[in-house]
């Protein structure tokens, strides 16, 4: 079936869904779509390539995940994990290479950069809260 077949039969009903009242766009709790809106564009369920950027589990650089567009039908042959931990400028540039040069899913560049520069800047710790001294009385 196609794409489009396919998002119109799921579009208003599957178990990545997330609805809430007064919010008329609906969330989706996929993990490769990568701006958790609920769309034909970002849908990784729909599409045979998909990109996704998860945490990694040392919560040490982010990895990859995409799927081959021959082998769509075959879901453990078909995903790839690729984990960047180079530092967060050198991993950011193999992200954009890895979409742009390869031409796979162009469209995706900008929310695929964006979602793992959450996803790094996530890992970084908290600065210190700064504390005043108490003031002395005379």
């Amino acid at each position: 079936m196609s794409s489009h077949l396919n998002w119109m039969i799921i579009r208003n009903n599957n178990a990545f869904l997330l609805k809430k009242r007064n919010i008329s766009k609906p969330f989706s709790t996929e993990s490769s779509n990568l701006t958790n809106l609920s769309s034909y564009r970002y849908s990784g369920l729909v599409h045979r390539k998909t990109l996704g950027v998860v945490d990694t589990p040392d919560k040490k650089g982010f990895t990859v995940v995409y799927k081959k567009g021959k082998v769509a039908n075959k879901p453990a042959k078909a995903t790839i994990k690729r984990t960047m931990k180079a530092g967060a400028r050198r991993s950011l540039w193999k992200l954009k290479n890895l979409i742009s040069s390869t031409k796979y899913r162009r469209d995706l560049t900008k929310a695929a950069l964006r979602r793992a520069s959450a996803v790094l800047r996530s890992q970084k710790p908290l600065p210190a809260k700064k504390t005043r001294a108490a003031k002395k009385a005379d």
